[in-house]
């Protein structure tokens, strides 16, 4: 089969999607560059492991293979009251030990997933509370008018009542804080596809569920995942039969896979923004040469912003594939504004001046906190921003870890200036990140703000936002919010990055602007 490439904003590397039954049954082996996360799906908010985690568990409503929603343990749903929303449960559907799937589950589920002590509590902002009517009706009560509760609920997955009371798993455990319960390594969900075994950093085994009461589009009977944190290593084992299909093609290397016989390439336009984000809670930083806390200083951060060369990490580094941004969104993503996306101008000599303003003539000393297996060229990118901040006085200790670890430290404050990404998902909205991220840590928000930010007029607009009906004007009040947000600086958008999958030849499988794979739609032939 001829290699294929694609920069359309949604493909599907297959002509036709084949039944399950038409071919033989196959296994797919694949690779990423960090390991699952936890087998909790209430336990973190990190996408690729709860991505993951959707071949084992379920939502309510699910997104397609085209990002449209459509119904899956729930069959049908209705708004009783503009803050009252109905779902029909699906009947018949069974847990991976054969429990019977009712709306108890569903209750307890999203009472878990909404918990104060859950790290996903910000998943469901606006849900106030869930109501059980039959076995197979639930109520959903939110604390206000809400637009967006269907995107919300694609990522939320649902976990059988009886086991999680079994095993002492009823209440939300934070892997992050060092937490782990029974649900942590093992798992009961009505997914597609069953856990077999589970070695941490080393190997995922799935195997199909012969009784999903979906009808199967797959042919596959079995999945075996395996991080592999680098990427000559990532490479070799695709060139050499040792996986089917590997997520994150380091830039380098799309030439030579185009080439290799066998090997198709899946490119598309990425929705995930890499940012930096600065820690402006403690009144000092630790062993940053100056008094105080520099990064209270908008002055500060913005010479940090205009210290950056985004066209040369972009040339350089990115190869050309990344798209350099000033917005914390995509252009894909509603409440994007393209008025909005243009970057402060890389001015070293406006950086320093900035500096002196702030009372830092001779610079100061700060860390940077960055993973080194989750993003595209992550540790190399921090490593550059290091030496453009050293040429206007600022030393950066740079802290490269992988992504379990990176995630530890900073969502517990300990990091001064640290790196990550923001999809919008599961929302695929902008209400994504002024919720979670742009938003003051309070109830439901702000649980990506560890660095404290506040501002009280973007709270207000978030909160009129949640609730805001007419979509001009929501989409008008976003607009406010990042322009106010923009200014402040509590974030240092960088790019863009791009998709770029790499598989065997003889395999179909849908690629996504989200970058989750379904495994649940590939065949292999």
């Amino acid at each position: 089969m001829k290699n294929i490439k694609t920069n359309l904003p949604l493909t599907l590397i297959a002509s036709s999607i084949l039944v399950a039954g038409t071919v033989h049954a196959k296994t797919i082996t694949w690779a990423d560059t960090s390991d699952i996360y936890s087998m909790d799906p209430h336990g973190q908010a990190i996408s690729p492991t709860l991505a993951f985690l959707h071949h084992i568990y379920e939502p309510l409503v699910r997104y397609n293979q085209n990002l449209e929603i459509e119904p899956a343990l729930a069959t049908r749903w209705e708004k009783v009251e503009p803050d009252r929303w109905r779902f029909t449960l699906r009947q018949g559907v069974k847990f991976h030990d054969g429990s019977e799937f009712t709306a108890e589950d569903v209750v307890a589920s999203l009472e878990r997933a909404t918990h104060p002590d859950s790290p996903i509590r910000g998943n469901l902002p606006a849900v106030a509370g869930v109501e059980r009517v039959d076995d197979h009706t639930v109520d959903i009560h939110l604390n206000g008018s809400y637009p967006l509760l269907l995107n919300d609920l694609t990522n939320v997955y649902v976990l059988d009542k009886q086991w999680m009371s079994e095993h002492g798993a009823l209440q939300p455990i934070d892997p992050s804080k060092g937490e782990q319960s029974y649900s942590t390594t093992h798992t009961n969900g009505t997914g597609p596809f069953v856990l077999e075994t589970r070695r941490p950093d080393a190997e995922t085994v799935l195997t199909v569920n012969e009784k999903w009461w979906d009808e199967a589009e797959h042919n596959l009977t079995r999945i075996e995942f395996t991080p592999i944190a680098s990427d000559a290593t990532r490479v070799s084992a695709l060139l050499s039969g040792q996986i089917d299909m590997m997520l994150s093609v380091p830039l380098q290397d799309i030439a030579r896979l185009e080439n290799a016989p066998g090997i198709q390439i899946l490119e598309t336009p990425g929705l995930r923004t890499i940012m930096l984000a600065f820690n402006q809670s403690p009144a000092t930083l630790e062993d940053n040469g100056a008094e105080g806390n520099p990064l209270q200083e908008v002055k500060v951060r913005k010479a940090l912003y205009q210290a950056i060369n985004m066209e040369l990490i972009h040339d350089k580094l990115m190869r050309g594939k990344s798209r350099n941004a000033a917005l914390p969104v995509a252009p894909a993503v509603p409440g994007y504004a393209a008025e909005l996306d243009e970057r402060y101008p890389y001015d070293p000599e406006a950086a320093l001046q900035l500096l002196a303003e702030a009372g830092y003539p001779d610079g100061f000393s700060v860390g940077l906190d960055c993973p080194n297996d989750r993003y595209v060229r992550d540790e190399e990118i921090c490593q550059a921003i290091s030496a453009m901040w050293a040429r206007i006085g600022v030393e950066t200790r740079v802290n490269a870890r992988n992504a379990s670890n990176h995630w530890q430290e900073a969502l517990n404050g300990g990091s001064d200036i640290w790196m990550f990404g923001w999809a919008t998902l599961p929302m695929l909205d902008s209400f994504s990140i002024l919720s979670q991220v742009l938003s003051s840590p309070h109830d439901k928000y702000g649980a990506w703000n560890p660095g404290g930010y506040h501002n009280p007029e973007v709270d207000a607009l978030i909160e009129k936002i949640s609730v805001a009906q007419d979509e001009q004007e929501r989409l008008s009040m976003i607009d406010q919010a990042f322009e106010l947000s923009k200014a402040d600086i509590p974030l240092l958008p960088l790019h863009q990055q791009p998709l770029i999958w790499a598989t065997n030849d003889d395999i179909q499988v849908p690629q996504t602007p989200d970058n989750k794979v379904r495994l649940w739609y590939a065949t292999v032939e």
